[in-house]
């Protein structure tokens, strides 16, 4: 069978073969009777636009380059598909890849997006090197980096309030009353891990206490060793903030079922994100809760902006947390 073509559709609908592009071109204007006309006849024929060709005749594909270090993060997969339906609410698709935080690798995959002649790219929890960020520019693509900043003022971010949240968990757990607090840090050559931790510690440095810290790697296993490790010290922490919910989960199972100690009588343990899970009965853990909304629409609409008018500036942007109070902490003392 042959393909259906446009002036085809444009036949049978009764309209101009303008019109058939107008109705299947996302933000193009279009009266509700041509709309209604043009998808009934495409429907009879069975047509679908050639999404290449136009992109080879606008120079734009409508694609969104999207590179996440890693999905084992439960706050990934949920920020993966609101970012997915914002851009597709506003007539764009995302190309997903995966990199690992090494600039080899990262280098790879982003030289692969520029290949496909994507639009933007959003890097969620991914570093830019100086390079990439110069080949970027040079190509005309703009660049939104998710949950991670990064030194320099020419490329764009979205963030929580990373530094914020750290004191803000330092002081909750202040008027608690603990004061043996120790520290689980998300992988110290990431912005959201050394924000984090530098708001804690500078909290605590202003009571002059010191702070036990030890890298969790935003991982599972390394974060749990982490957790034995200190509880195993002369002085134990009675309160433990761990970087993020990923690395917090593990922490509590550890703790309660590798140690037997009791969650919060003989430890505290807040995280950071708000991942759905960390509201189920089993961890009711307290944290810090990252906009996701907030931050996806944030990065879309600075995306677009940017690709409309490749002349605005970067800018970044940082979003407050609240903290979200559960089981894994008592109240604040009076």
């Amino acid at each position: 069978m042959e393909k259906v073509t446009s002036l085809q559709v444009a036949e049978r609908a009764g309209v101009s073969q303008s019109a058939v592009s107008r109705v299947f071109t996302p933000g193009a204007s279009a009266s509700a009777k041509t709309v209604e006309k043009v998808r009934k006849a495409a429907t009879e024929l069975g047509y679908r636009p050639n999404m290449m060709a136009r992109a080879m005749i606008t120079g734009k594909s409508r694609i969104i380059g999207l590179v996440v270090a890693y999905l084992d993060n439960q706050f990934y997969p949920l920020a993966l598909q609101l970012l997915s339906n914002a851009l597709q609410a506003k007539g764009y698709h995302i190309l997903v890849f995966t990199a690992a935080n090494t600039r080899g690798d990262a280098d790879e995959v982003m030289q692969q997006l520029l290949d496909y002649q994507v639009d933007g790219i959003i890097t969620a929890s991914v570093g830019m090197t100086n390079d990439l960020t110069q080949r970027c520019a040079a190509a005309g693509i703009p660049v939104v980096m998710f949950n991670r900043g990064q030194a320099g003022d020419d490329i764009s971010s979205v963030t929580s309030a990373n530094k914020l949240g750290g004191r803000h968990v330092a002081e909750f757990l202040l008027s608690c009353g603990h004061r043996r607090l120790a520290h689980i840090s998300g992988w110290s050559g990431s912005s959201t891990g050394q924000d984090r931790q530098s708001g804690f510690c500078a909290v605590l440095a202003e009571h002059g206490q010191d702070v036990p810290v030890i890298d969790g790697m935003f991982d599972r296993e390394t974060a749990a060793a982490a957790a034995r490790k200190m509880m195993e010290s002369a002085t134990p922490p009675d309160a433990i903030f761990v970087g993020n919910d990923h690395m917090a989960f593990a922490v509590l199972d550890t703790l309660r079922h590798d140690l037997g100690l009791r969650v919060p009588d003989d430890v505290a343990i807040v995280g950071y994100d708000d991942v759905p899970l960390a509201a189920w009965p089993a961890y009711n853990l307290t944290t810090m809760r990252q906009p996701v909304n907030r931050m996806v629409d944030a990065t879309v609409n600075m995306l677009l902006t940017r690709i409309e008018d490749p002349a605005t500036a970067p800018r970044r942007l940082e979003i407050e947390s609240p903290l979200i109070q559960r089981g894994t902490t008592k109240g604040p003392k009076t």
